[in-house]
């Protein structure tokens, strides 16, 4: 052991990987684990900030071939082993469009890039689940190898402007202040941003770095100052973790503040090397074992938790735990048969051509082999599966025309016409994503009764006129009261014959993100919404329909009937009671609002989906969702009949 080690960090790596595991795995008292990962960041930025200064003050340069074959020896091997892995046991486990998409973060993750991927990834919002990613958690990963790319050359760049400590201050103080300024700013207008792109994260490496410039002496002097810094330090990180929420607290931004300043702080004292307090509990053997597995614990916990949820979807506690004892037990195997053999190699470590030779050829195979996976997967599907995939993947007839479904940030309004060219009379079509899988046959039923349709649509903006939090920009959605309102306005001076309306029914919003921000009004400020929207054109003489929202499914449907035609199963599998599905109740509170107000009406295609006891997913021969809540499309195009007959036949549509 290097007489250098420092056993409070090895600590805090356990501290952070524990904080990051147990907040995967489910345990709901510590919400914010997920700042474990910021805690690695500032680690990551001491450490190698501290090394790469020592080399340059010692030698006048860095030798860039070894500190690079030094990472590749640490990092490499180990990762590549675990995406191998996964990637085999999907096989198994995934159906093959799943193992063809998620192959593909896999070769981004080989590649230490997928935090790309994954930034237009969160702006998709038909997008597939994140949390079936067997890959997502290489982001943090992506990040660090980017910035052992770039930040050797910023000291490099501060030691040639002027040699010294205060030259490196400075670079790394504006790097880090430029970063920090810009990563607040975007958490609250364009969040995926600020969380997955690494000069944004930029900040917390460099807090690391400025911190391993403090005089270890003067912590050394000063050993009850160092132990109260540390133990305030540590009331931070477990604030973050037993406070910080994924879904209220917008993050990174100025909360990681919280986590960064406690793991500087535990840095600081203990580069004094004080012995007591949270240094000492650091350097306890329980904490030493779990800080030495951290890299392989990372690496392993979240495709174990992925895969056992896909495969028992209700995962007790007794389930999550055996889970736990299986990334303990793969991380015990590729710390001591893979990750250190490979680290500790003399062979290797006498020449760094000799790590990173093998390391670029290595790298190379995993984005080669995963690439042809992705491939592989789809090249020979059977045709159910195929049918499967491209029914998912159709798009709405509204969708299909490039900007008719807005984005999270679009204001401005954009009205698209579609039906019989040149008719005199129009229907609009206005609300969220939930709208559009209407238009199918909406269009297509107002084509054969020469009418055109006009649409407002935006996703997940709803069109009643309640604000509603985001759980995509992590903030009010205050982009979609604005669109709304400039809507409403272009739809009255439209005039046409009839305006449809349809959105996400408020219970299966709530089952969506159950960890939203609410009000305890939320439901009087949606039935207040929906009334004053639906006002708002019958009191401008207009007519309305309002088609309710169809079933919530538990789980995405296609992934669900893929993967069970894959493993011999029926599609009925994924059949769901009505009781779970429907949303009866708040359909009824629905129901009375859109019928109290005058020129309103209220069209419930719920038979399509239930009968009295179940709601089915493959109905006719076709796949009914493209997820949990949409409509596929070639199964919308089936309800053409029954939406003509309910607008056209009861005199649904105005004159």
């Amino acid at each position: 052991m290097s007489a250098s080690f420092r056993p409070d960090i090895e600590g805090l790596r356990a501290l952070a990987v524990s904080g990051v595991v147990a907040f995967h795995f489910g345990l709901s008292d510590l919400p914010g684990g997920f700042t474990g990962v910021d805690i690695f960041f500032v680690i990551s930025g001491y450490l190698i900030t501290g090394q790469l200064l020592r080399e340059i003050a010692e030698d006048g340069r860095l030798d860039l071939w070894r500190f690079y074959a030094r990472r590749a020896r640490r990092l490499l091997p180990a990762s590549l082993f675990v995406i191998f892995a996964t990637l085999v046991a999907g096989y198994f486990i995934l159906s093959p469009d799943e193992q063809s998409l998620y192959s593909k973060g896999a070769m981004y993750a080989s590649a230490y890039a997928i935090n790309f991927w994954l930034i237009r990834w969160s702006f998709d919002y038909f997008a597939a689940d994140a949390a079936n990613n067997p890959f997502i958690h290489f982001w943090s990963l992506s990040v660090e190898e980017q910035f052992y790319f770039v930040w050797p050359g910023l000291l490099l760049l501060a030691a040639w402007l002027r040699p010294g400590k205060r030259t490196a201050i400075l670079m790394i103080g504006i790097t880090g202040a430029v970063s920090f300024a810009v990563g607040a700013w975007l958490t609250t207008v364009a969040q995926p941003w600020a969380f997955y792109f690494s000069p944004l994260r930029a900040w917390e490496f460099a807090a690391g770095g400025l911190a391993t410039m403090a005089p270890a002496k003067f912590w050394r002097e000063r050993p009850q100052l160092g132990a109260a810094l540390a133990w305030l330090g540590l009331a931070l990180i477990a604030g973050a973790y037993l406070t910080f929420s994924e879904q209220d607290t917008p993050f990174p931004g100025v909360a990681a503040v919280v986590p960064v300043a406690g793991t500087v702080l535990l840095l600081l004292s203990g580069s004094g090397n004080v012995q007591s307090g949270p240094s000492a509990m650091l350097a306890l053997p329980p904490l030493q074992w779990v800080g030495k597995l951290s890299y392989s614990l990372y690496l392993w916990h979240w495709p174990v938790i992925v895969y056992a949820t896909m495969m028992v979807p209700d995962l007790s506690w007794p389930g999550r735990l055996a889970c736990a004892a299986l990334t303990l037990a793969l991380s015990l195997f590729t710390y001591n048969f893979i990750e250190n053999p490979i680290r500790r190699n003399g062979w290797l470590m006498a020449n760094a051509a000799r790590a990173l030779i093998p390391a670029v050829m290595l790298t190379g195979a995993g984005v080669v082999a995963t690439y042809a996976n992705a491939r592989l997967a789809v090249d020979d599907l059977d045709p159910s599966q195929r049918i499967i995939a491209e029914t998912a993947a159709q798009p709405s007839t509204a969708r299909a025309r490039v900007g008719c479904v807005l984005d999270y940030e679009t204001v401005t309004p954009k009205a698209c016409e579609f039906g019989a060219k040149n008719a005199e009379r129009s229907i609009a079509l206005f609300g969220d994503s939930h709208a559009d899988h209407w238009s199918t046959p909406l269009i297509e039923a107002a084509k054969k009764n020469d009418y055109k349709v006009v649409t407002w649509l935006k996703a997940a903006c709803r069109a009643s006129r309640l604000t509603v939090w985001s759980s995509k920009l992590k903030r009010d959605y205050t982009e979609c009261d604005q669109w709304r309102e400039q809507s409403i306005k272009e739809i009255i001076a439209l005039r046409p014959s009839l305006v449809v309306i349809s959105e996400i029914s408020l219970t299966s919003s709530r089952k969506l993100s159950p960890d939203a921000r609410q009000s305890d009004s939320l439901d009087q400020d949606w039935q207040a919404g929906l009334r004053a929207t639906l006002e708002a054109f019958s009191q401008a003489g207009l007519k309305v329909a309002f088609i309710r929202d169809v079933p919530f499914n538990s789980m995405f449907v296609d992934t669900c009937v893929a993967r069970a035609l894959w493993r011999g199963q029926t599609p009925s599998v994924c059949d769901a009671p009505r009781t779970d599905a429907a949303n009866d109740a708040m359909a009824a509170v629905e129901r009375d609002i859109v019928r109290a107000v005058p020129n309103a009406t209220y069209i419930d295609m719920t038979d399509q989906f239930c009968d009295a006891k179940t709601c089915r997913v493959f109905i006719d021969g076709k796949l009914a969702y493209r997820d949990r809540h949409h409509m596929a499309t070639p199964f919308a195009q089936t309800l053409e009949p029954p939406v003509e007959s309910a607008l056209f036949s009861t005199g649904a549509v105005g004159k």
